[in-house]
Formats: structure tokens, sequence, C-alpha cells
């Protein structure tokens, strides 16, 4: 296929193949080779990154001894540690990066050079006492002992502990930061100190850089400085205490040092271009992220908006047509209503017209209450039929509608007893057989309280009047509780009954007052004197509140002693009338109710009453207004009638 050659440039690869040979007939005779140039192919590769390679170590046969006579004569060997060690044995340009061959090769040589021994030999006068020989001996100790070593290169004479200037900040950011970086890069207790880089480095780079010197560990320790030596201590307790202060001073110089790191990391931090281009493209992305939100949200409330409008915009319609719907059906009503008082104002003026079709006093006065029941209970339909039926027969029609209508009333009453019946077959398997509810005096009274206190039109009229009936009535012990049947067709017997000739009211009229009296004694006889107490501390309640009521309590007059034969009057009439709850005594219950409500709803409660009437299911607003009130003036009686004795 013939030869490739691959060319490494700084950008790409570039494969090129320089011909190609094809073996074809020509002409029909032997087959020829034919040789044909090839396009150029170019083909881009990433050209892997150049990786630093370690620096090679030195041999010790590499390195230039130089050492210093007149510095070594200079030395004051009771002074040796601030000498430099690198110095006295002529390895001063290496220092730190010098191996332990190397400062064992230069202390073989200067010993060589200028032991005692050896310049006594050349007629050198030795001080045995005096000679720089004990500085080289010293430096040689320190730096081949690794834990000394590194003691003293933490203190190297010789390294910068500068950070950079306001003037170097203006130069070139890279140069100039590199250069202190990997200086202090020499302290880091972890190997692999990563690199400043350049302006191209990726941020993940560069946040591993920063991430790695703000959380730099250095090794580089202070104990060649301590002022105090242990070891020439005389006891124990004093070395204690010479270490305690030597480490006090450690501690101190390492806070000094880890500061100076971290200056250093904030200044470049804080100058780094590529951190100032980072923050400007989050902003700029939290920018359009921000703006993209807000275009996001003001098309969702567009869109809400808009369906909103359209949501009103159907309702108000549906509003309308249920509006038209509505006033539809109410103008049907009233129409239907017209006709139906038209059909029985015809139906009552045909009756009365003829006389109500009878001779006799007591039938007129049966065939008038029939009308009315007659009236309630046909549909328009059936009047408009009768009214027809009444003009064109007369009388006949008008006895044949009394005869259905009574009918009517004696199917309601057999379908009451039917279900009564129907109750009592489910009944018999049980253990107690209860009694039919009979109709007594109590209950009687309380039929004519609840048909006045719920009248016509009240939602489930007759369930409601047949609770408050098994709620406040009398029964037997085995007896059932009442329905709303069998009290509507109580109620419609009642009705129908002539109470002229009845002793009912009579006997409620003889009753009345005694039963009014005996309940009233039970009530009264509930301990006065803890319901005064109670009300005093209410009293005291409302006025801490400031509500009006204190002034109502004050302006309140002595009630007048109330004759018998006026509350026996009074009662009397309210029965015939059906007696109403304002009338009726506290029980005990009810006063401890009505005291627990005061208690709970300050004066400052708004609407306070009705929340305390709502407490008593049977008693109003206006009751509890009325007992609060003469339970204040039951205690301001006394309260006058104690100070009256006092002042006597």
């Amino acid at each position: 296929m013939g030869e490739a050659k691959m060319n490494l440039l700084n950008t790409c690869q570039t494969v090129a193949l320089r011909y190609r040979f094809l073996y074809e007939n020509v002409g029909g005779g032997e087959p020829q080779l034919i040789f044909e140039p090839h396009p150029l192919i170019e083909l881009e590769v990433d050209i892997p990154k150049p990786t630093e390679q370690p620096e090679a170590e030195l041999k010790p046969e590499d390195v230039d001894y130089n050492v210093d006579v007149e510095y070594l004569r200079s030395l004051d060997p009771k002074d040796w540690k601030s000498q430099d060690h690198y110095k006295v044995l002529g390895i001063e340009t290496l220092r730190f990066k010098a191996s332990e061959d190397i400062i064992k090769t230069a202390y073989r040589k200067i010993v060589l050079k200028h032991h005692p021994d050896k310049r006594k030999a050349l007629g050198e006068e030795i001080k045995p006492d005096d000679d720089y020989f004990t500085n080289i001996t010293m430096a040689y100790e320190t730096l081949g002992t690794l834990a000394r070593r590194r003691a003293f290169d933490s203190v190297d004479p010789e390294f910068d502990n500068d950070i950079p200037t306001s003037s170097e900040l203006k130069k070139d950011f890279y140069d100039v930061f590199n250069y202190y970086f990997n200086l202090n890069s020499r302290w880091s207790e972890r190997p692999k100190v990563p690199k400043l880089g350049n302006e191209n480095s990726s941020r993940d780079d560069v946040e591993k850089f920063y991430s790695f010197w703000y959380d730099f560990k250095s090794w580089r320790e202070f104990s060649y400085e301590d002022e105090e030596d242990k070891d020439k201590c005389q006891d124990r307790d004093e070395r204690r205490y010479v270490d305690k202060l030597n480490k006090a001073e450690r501690l101190r110089k390492k806070k000094e040092e880890m500061s100076r790191i971290r200056t250093l990391v904030d200044l470049a931090y804080n100058n780094d271009p590529r951190i100032a281009k980072f923050r400007q493209d989050d902003k700029d992305r939290k920018l359009a992220a921000r703006r993209a939100k807000q275009t996001a949200a003001q098309q969702k409330k567009d869109e809400e908006d808009r369906i909103l409008k359209e949501i009103k915009l159907a309702k108000e319609q549906a509003e309308a047509a249920e509006r038209a719907r509505i006033e539809a059906k109410r103008q049907e009503r009233e129409v239907m209503k017209k006709a139906l008082k038209k059909e029985r104002k015809l139906f009552r003026d045909t009756c009365k017209a003829n006389s109500y079709f009878t001779d006799d006093c007591d039938k007129n006065l049966y065939h008038i209450t029939t009308i009315e029941a007659i009236c309630e209970r046909l549909t328009l339909e059936a009047l408009e039929d009768l009214n027809k039926n009444i003009k064109s027969n007369g009388k006949s029609a008008f006895l044949k509608a009394i005869e259905d209508h009574e009918k009517h009333l004696q199917r309601e009453k057999q379908e009451v007893l039917n279900a009564a019946k129907q109750t009592n077959n489910k009944d018999k398997n049980t253990a107690v057989i209860k009694i039919a509810p009979e109709w007594n005096e109590e209950n009687l009274q309380l039929l004519v309280k609840s048909v006045n206190l719920f009248p016509a039109g009240t939602n489930q009229r007759w369930e409601v009047i047949a609770n408050f009936i098994n709620q406040h009535g009398v029964f037997k012990k085995d007896s059932s509780k009442f329905t709303a049947k069998l009290v509507l067709a109580k109620a419609k017997d009642l009705q129908k009954t002539d109470f002229s000739k009845n002793n009912l009211k009579e006997q409620a009229n003889k009753n009345a007052f005694d039963n009014f009296k005996k309940d009233k004694k039970a009530v009264l006889s509930v301990a006065e004197e803890e319901i005064s107490k109670k009300l005093e501390e209410v009293n005291i309640n409302g006025m801490n509140n400031g509500h009006r009521e204190n002034s109502v309590q004050a302006n309140v007059v002595e009630p007048k002693p109330v004759r018998e034969k006026e509350v026996k009057e009074e009662t009397i009439v309210k029965t015939e009338k059906c007696v109403r709850f304002d009338t009726l005594p506290w029980t005990t219950s009810e006063q401890q109710l009505l005291e627990q409500a005061l208690k709970t709803y300050s004066a400052s409660t708004p609407e306070r009453w009705d929340r305390i009437a709502e407490c008593l299911p049977n008693r109003s607003k206006k009751d509890c207004m009325k007992r609060y009130k003469e339970l204040v003036e039951t205690v301001k009686a006394k309260k006058a009638a104690k100070a009256a004795v006092s002042a006597k």
C-alpha cells in the first residue's frame, strides 16, 4: 500500500499516504501495475500534555564543596546555634536540597583538611578549648540527624518569609505568586503540591489549588530557637517548667507562620484574574437564570390571568343564566301562587255564598275548618277541577270533596299505625318490649309549645318537634320515643278537637301556677351563696375589662315584689298561648352552664351574649341577659342588706 509518515506538530498529527498502486488489465493484455497519487488526509489529534519530570537527584561527586575558611575562623564555638551549618560544610548553595550522602561527603572533606591534628602538623597553633572545629562538628551533628536538621531548616536564615508588596502586585500576577507559592511549598506535609497555573487553567484546577492552600498543613516548627535548654536544668520540676515555656513560644511562632501563609493565600485569591472572571461568569449565569425565571414567572402569571379571566367570564355567564332561570322559575311560582290563591278564593267564596252547603251550626263550623284544610292540601289542578265540579254539581260535589278529604286523613292515620306496627314487629325479638309513648299533660304542653317555637317553613319541622319532645318530655321506663308521624297525627287530632267541650285547658290553667311555684322554688333553693360568689367574680372581671355592663349594673333598680295573684294570672294567660321559654324556671344545670359561659367569654369578647346563648341550648340571648340581671340584682340586694346591718 505504500508508506505512511507521521509528523508530530504543536497542534496536530498529520498522516499522509504518499501513493497507492492498482493491478488492472489495460487493453485486454497482461495486467499492469499502475501507481496513482492519493489525496492528503489531515487528522487533528489531541497531544498529551508533557508531564513534569522530577529533578534528578544530585550525586556527591557532582557537587562543588566551597569551604569559606575566613568564615570558619570567625565563628565562636560557644555560639554554634547562630551559625549557618550549610555554609560551614561548604554546601551553602544546596541547603535543604542536599542529601544525606552529600552532607556526609562534605563533612569528610572538611575533616580531612581542617581537623586540629592536620592543621597542627602543618604548624598551625591550636587552642583546644576555642577551636572552630567544634563548629564543624556541631554542624554535622545538626544536619546529619533528621530531627535536628528539620528544626534548623524550619528557621533557615536564608529563607524568605516575606509576602508580595503592593508594588509587586502591579507586576505579572503569575510570575510573582509562582515564586512565593513554590518557595513555601517546601513546608507542606503532603508531597504533591498543586501549581498556580496560568490564565488557561481550568476552574477545577484553580479551585483545587486554593482549596489545598486554604487547608495547608505545614511541618515547620521552631524548636531550634528555644531560648532555654532543658538539658541544663538541675531537677525534673525545672525541666518541666522550661519545657512548658518552650512549647508556648513554639505555638506562638507556629500561629504567626500559619497567619502568614493565610495572608499570602488571601492576597493571591483576591488578586487572581481567573477568580474575578469566574465570579463574573457566576454573576452572569445567575442573572441569566433570574431573568429566565422572571420571564417564566411572567408568562405563567399571564397564562393564569388569562385562565382567570376565562373562568370569571364563564362564571358570570353561568350566574347570569342561573339568575335568568331562577327569575323564570320565580315568575312561574308567582303565576302559580296567584292562580292557586285565585282558585282558593273562588273555592271559599263559592262555599260562603252557598252558606257552606248546610244549615246546621255545628256542621257549618266543621265545613269551614275542612275547607281550609282542603285548600292547604290540594294542588292547583285539583282545585281547578273541584271548582268546576262544584259549579256544575253544587252541594254533591262539595260533600264528595269533604268525604275524599276525610278518607285521605284516614289513610294517613292508617299509614302511621301500620308504621308503628312494623316497628313493633321489628322489636319483638328484642329483650325489652317498649311501650308506645304516652300523651300526658307535660308532653301535650311541649307539643303546643314546640309548634309555636318551630313555625311552618322550618326544615324537617316535625322531626325537629319530635326530637324536642323526646328531649324534654316525660316518659315511662320502657316506653319508646315519639316519631315525626306520631307527632303530626297528634297535632292534626288536636286541630280537630273542640276545646270548648274539652277540660284540657281548664286543667292546664288550674295546675299551671302550682307547677310554676314548685319549679321556681326548686331553682331558687340552689346554692344562692355560691351563685352570688361566682357572680361577684364575674362582675369583678367585667369591671376590669371596662365593659359597659358595669353602668347597666350600677343603674339597676331593686325589683318590686310580685304579687301571687299577678304571677298566677300571667302564668294562666301564657299557658293558654303556649308557655314560652323565658317564663320557664331555670334549672340547676342551666344555671351552671350560664356561670361557666360567663367565665369563658369575658366582657371584651365580641358578641358575648350570642356566644353565651349558644352554650345554653334551650335559652335565647334575651333569656340569658335577663337571668344575669336578676342575679346581679340579688347580689346587690344582699350587699345592701349587709351594709345596713353593719351600719346599725
